[in-house]
């Protein structure tokens, strides 16, 4: 049974680049292998997510796939001769009356089979197209760096594709020797892969430094303290400076992004948490206030009056 890429990624025929690219995400990371751990049905989905966005992120193939089907994307398949074939042939349509010319030679095969024998060898050999497509990784994976399986259209079995320590969003990934295969002994092409990694809920990226809010208590705050802050080589001691303001910056060298032999910066951001009223008992309300109150008295909020703009 022919493979429907639109169905598969959920989007409209007349669907923008954009609107494939946006499902593909969504599905990509949905049905991931890192998610879905065990899930067979997950895997297979994923497989076949990549394939369709394999396809219809690339222009030219999707052009060749909305003119002639999977036919189109079969290794040897010469648009131009089917082109041709097509205006030529009494029977119209998209092709079938060749087989028919032929006296059924060759039945049940397609446009690619067919012009593939009566033409390989006059063209002798070539290599490869390059395979085109997205791996997706979450943030952490990036960081340290990880393996993901690839199923490459045109491409038998699956590819294992090493996505280094420290890669970045839009990074170009090239597999050599991994796209669809040559024709008359000529090499195979090369996968190309861009590089998306998921946002993460708490740290940002900025190159190579990384940016956390890190929440403290109020007691934290006004006394100091050591507090235990994740890195990507796990957690460190941290000391919050006795008086430490909401927003107050503290910069952990080397404990960003490690890429190749370089390395960045982590900058933590002493965010100061205030309890929730509507959690406590009216008891502890009372002593609350009491306690702000007293601290209010010797706070100096003579530098608001000066916030001008």
């Amino acid at each position: 049974m022919a493979t429907d890429f639109y169905a598969e990624l959920g989007v409209a025929r007349g669907a923008s680049a954009d609107d494939i690219r946006k499902a593909y995400r969504k599905l990509a990371a949905k049905y991931h292998p890192d998610k879905n751990q065990g899930n067979a049905e997950a895997e297979a989905k994923f497989k076949r997510v990549n394939q369709a966005n394999q396809v219809l992120g690339d222009p030219k193939r999707r052009a060749l796939y909305d003119e002639f089907g999977e036919e189109g994307l079969r290794e040897g398949f010469n648009p131009d001769l089917a082109r041709a074939y097509r205006g030529r042939s009494p029977f119209g349509g998209s092709g079938g009356g060749l087989e028919d010319i032929l006296g059924g030679v060759g039945a049940g095969r397609g446009f690619g089979d067919l012009f593939g024998d009566v033409f390989r060898a006059a063209r002798g050999s070539a290599r490869g197209r390059d395979a085109a497509g997205e791996v997706i990784v979450d943030f952490a994976a990036a960081l340290r760096g990880t393996t993901v399986t690839l199923q490459v259209p045109g491409v038998d079995g699956e590819v294992n594709v090493r996505v280094p320590a420290g890669a970045g969003d839009g990074d170009k990934l090239r597999v050599a020797g991994r796209g669809t295969p040559g024709r008359g002994g000529g090499t195979a092409g090369d996968l190309l892969l861009t590089v998306r990694v998921t946002p993460h809920k708490y740290f940002k990226r900025d190159g190579l430094d990384l940016n956390v809010d890190f929440p403290i208590t109020p007691t934290e705050a006004l006394n100091g303290a050591k507090v235990r802050v994740p890195t990507p080589d796990g957690p460190v001691s941290l000391t919050v400076p006795a008086g430490a303001q909401s927003g107050k910056q503290v910069r952990l060298r080397g404990r960003g992004v490690k890429r190749k032999n370089q390395v960045g910066d982590l900058y933590v951001r002493f965010i100061v948490m205030m309890p929730q009223l509507d959690k406590l008992d009216p008891k502890k309300q009372e002593s609350l206030a009491k306690a702000a109150a007293a601290l209010s008295e010797v706070i100096d909020t003579s530098e608001r009056d000066a916030i001008k703009l």
